[in-house]
């Protein structure tokens, strides 16, 4: 489900609670190509927010929540002035320390078919900020 909001300051606020299922992907990324269409994207922002915001879903529902149907993800888009998004993805996880992720670029890991996400958000990103406990992730772009 999707609600939206609408400030007189030029801001909007649009929130997502989904269940912890890797097909709720399909409606993350369906909320990205409405808000998409609506701000009139670039290709390049468009596939930049499509891939961190599936990543981070993807995070939040296996590693965060573990999968558990008793638990949420939850995301937040805060647009402001029509050009600048603000993405809040949390889980009800007990969080990581994303200090300490192993490098998918060393030597031992470019084989291993798991752990990019993070290394590509941190790119596609314009700013990308953790919570302190790391079950929730801040992402920010400009458009």
């Amino acid at each position: 489900m999707i609600n939206q909001t609408e400030f007189s300051d030029n801001t909007a606020l649009y929130t997502l609670q989904l269940p912890s299922k890797i097909d709720s992907i399909t409606t993350v990324e369906n909320f990205i190509d409405t808000i998409s269409e609506k701000y009139r994207f670039s290709d390049e922002i468009y596939a930049n927010v499509l891939t961190c915001l599936s990543e981070a879903a993807v995070n939040a529902i296996i590693h965060g929540n573990k999968e558990n149907p008793d638990k949420k993800v939850y995301i937040n888009l805060e647009v402001i002035e029509d050009k600048r998004l603000i993405f809040t993805i949390s889980d009800e996880g007990d969080g990581f320390d994303f200090n300490n992720i192993p490098d998918p670029t060393s030597p031992e890991n470019l084989e291993n078919l798991t752990g990019r996400g993070v290394f590509i958000i941190k790119r596609l990103a314009d700013q990308c900020i953790f919570n302190s406990r790391g079950n929730e992730l801040e992402l920010h772009f400009k458009i």
